[in-house]
């Protein structure tokens, strides 16, 4: 399998995103998380903690409902809701990240956006409570939640946005090329399987000039 392009999802606190960056660097390949975040705000106007928490939390309305039913966004994108119009935007940049070359995407159904590329490779982390609630603790601190309740309440929310703009169950392991319990494997040791999986990946090679 040649693989350029691996998308990472994950569990809430199952250190998918340190998994991801760590594996970029070992494969000397752009990351992408928040700098997807980052040029999302570019090409939408919207604030970028706006659109970490939108991007992938629970939609309001239809699918892709033409109704405006948030407060403080700016008007109607496209004719679509500020979460519609959000995820196609997001849609946009992810297939023209894919384009410029090899990465590393966390997040953002990059997995589905991606699904029909044969040089993608998915991979969802996963880890059990005990794990990731010791981890966010330790990372992010106490809150008025229990660490199990901000856990669930995380998971769902990614859950509920990713089948509705997708129609696919999220953590589902037949859509995923991969799945990693990183509690039971260790953090260190998925980035070094995974960096094994792909091995080396090879640069871009340009094409010819052609005589004018």
């Amino acid at each position: 399998m040649d693989v350029r392009i691996i998308t990472i999802s994950r569990e809430f606190g199952s250190g998918g995103r340190t998994i991801g960056k760590k594996l970029a660097e070992r494969l000397g390949v752009p990351y992408y998380d928040k700098e997807l975040v980052n040029e999302v705000a570019l090409e939408t106007g919207f604030d970028p903690r706006y659109i970490e928490e939108a991007g992938e939390h629970a939609p309001i309305g239809g699918r892709l409902a033409y109704a405006f039913n948030m407060q403080g966004v700016p008007g109607i994108m496209r004719g679509l809701s500020a979460t519609d119009f959000l995820w196609c935007i997001q849609r946009e940049v992810i297939l023209r990240i894919a384009d410029k070359g090899p990465c590393v995407i966390v997040g953002r159904s990059a997995d589905y956006i991606l699904k029909d590329r044969k040089d993608a490779l998915h991979v969802f982390v996963h880890a059990d409570m005990d794990f990731r609630a010791e981890r966010i603790v330790r990372l992010y601190g106490q809150s008025e939640k229990t660490p199990e309740q901000r856990l669930r309440d995380k998971d769902k929310k990614r859950a509920v946005n990713y089948e509705h703009y997708t129609g696919r169950e999220w953590g589902r392991s037949q859509n995923y090329t991969l799945t990693l319990n990183s509690g039971a494997i260790g953090v260190e040791r998925c980035v070094d399987l995974l960096a094994d999986l792909v091995g080396p990946i090879k640069a871009e090679t340009p094409a010819p000039e052609t005589a004018q």
